[in-house]
């Protein structure tokens, strides 16, 4: 095995900070931070083989297949970046990506080494993404975390902002739902697989870092 290598899934609902949290624990243990989502566009972008089989299921609002997901996968954590290993986030989902992943890893001769999974209840969840408001031009505030100068007026030009569809709270709380529905079972998986580790998404971001690097630290020193 590996043992220079370490693979780290995060897990989080929508409006966890999993997306920020995989981000700045790529950079303080020099790994790659590996996002599903920017690998699909930048695939698309670049009109791989790949990203054109994708597209052909995508254009059809059908769900991209597992094997064309995992060889995206496969090919980002071949490249020489990817070396020591890498933050996965976005990838896996589901328990059958979860064992398409292992399979993956120890065909590389490693594995998943830790999954932090950011818990937030639902009523924070909504509360952090509902309140974001844009501007026409696209400027972003959030009623917390950055109001604007003059309510419901952008700081700039004075135009009224208005809330995307899928920012309203309506909206927001389907979209944690159907993350709970779709993941809850890749939660327990990796549970069972004693790879776990919950964080509590509710403290500051810089002690969500800290208990996050703790669970990794624990993990590498094993190795």
């Amino acid at each position: 095995m590996n043992e220079k290598a370490t693979y780290i899934v995060m897990l989080g609902p929508p409006g966890a900070g999993k997306g920020t949290q995989a981000e700045v624990l790529a950079e303080k243990i020099g790994l790659v931070h590996v996002s599903t989502g920017d690998l699909f566009r930048e695939n698309l972008a670049n009109q791989t083989e790949l990203g054109q089989l994708a597209n052909t299921f995508m254009t059809k609002g059908e769900l991209v297949p597992d094997d064309v997901t995992i060889a995206m996968v496969r090919e980002r954590l071949s490249r020489p970046d990817c070396e020591k290993g890498a933050v996965l986030d976005g990838f896996p989902r589901t328990p059958a990506q979860a064992a398409a992943l292992e399979e993956l890893l120890g065909q590389m001769g490693s594995k998943v080494a830790v999954v932090p999974f950011i818990s937030v209840p639902d009523a924070t969840l909504v509360k952090r993404l509902s309140g974001r408001w844009v501007s026409q031009s696209g400027r972003v505030y959030h009623e917390v975390n950055n109001p604007p100068k003059v309510k419901w007026v952008d700081d700039v030009d004075g135009t009224p902002l208005f809330q995307r569809d899928d920012d309203k709270p309506e909206t927001v709380q389907r979209r944690i739902d159907v993350y709970y529905k779709q993941t809850s079972p890749l939660i327990d998986y990796y549970r069972q697989e004693g790879k776990l580790v919950e964080v509590d998404g509710e403290l500051p971001i810089d002690e969500v870092t800290c208990a996050i690097l703790e669970a990794v630290d624990s993990v590498r020193s094993e190795q």
